[in-house]
């Protein structure tokens, strides 16, 4: 079988307080914010971070109900997801699903960035939410 993984496109942080977590990677890491976004669909601030071909994406809530706040609140700062690019996303989520793994978006949708994305729930890939990103949706 041919991956239908290209490359990391993200990891994303959950974390309280979205500007403290820049300044610290902008003084500890000297790291600058290449694109922030609201992502109002997902209840997020984001500042990605560019790390070679990839990102650090730094998300906070920016409401209550976000998926975010629920994972912050249950589970505190840290990691959150791992993001794979795909050719497409459709092909890419259609065969996770053929597999029978579980996942929590039955069809692609828009993301950040002007990408079209997909979630993996954690309980079918060991404990790790994953998103299948394809690039220029």
């Amino acid at each position: 079988m041919t991956s239908l993984l290209t490359e990391i496109d993200h990891i994303a942080i959950a974390v309280n307080d979205i500007d403290a977590a820049i300044k610290w990677y902008e003084d500890v890491l000297g790291a600058v914010v290449v694109h922030r976004e609201d992502v109002a669909s997902d209840g997020v601030d984001e500042a990605l971070i560019k790390v070679a071909d990839s990102y650090i994406q730094l998300l906070t809530p920016t409401r209550d109900d976000s998926p975010v706040a629920k994972y912050l609140a249950k589970n505190g700062e840290g990691l959150h997801h791992v993001a794979y690019r795909v050719d497409d996303c459709a092909v890419a989520l259609e065969a996770v699903k053929a597999s029978g793994a579980r996942v929590i978006d039955e069809v692609p949708r828009l993301g950040s960035r002007g990408t079209i994305v997909a979630f993996v729930h954690p309980q079918t890939s060991f404990g790790t939410l994953i998103e299948l990103v394809q690039e220029g949706g």
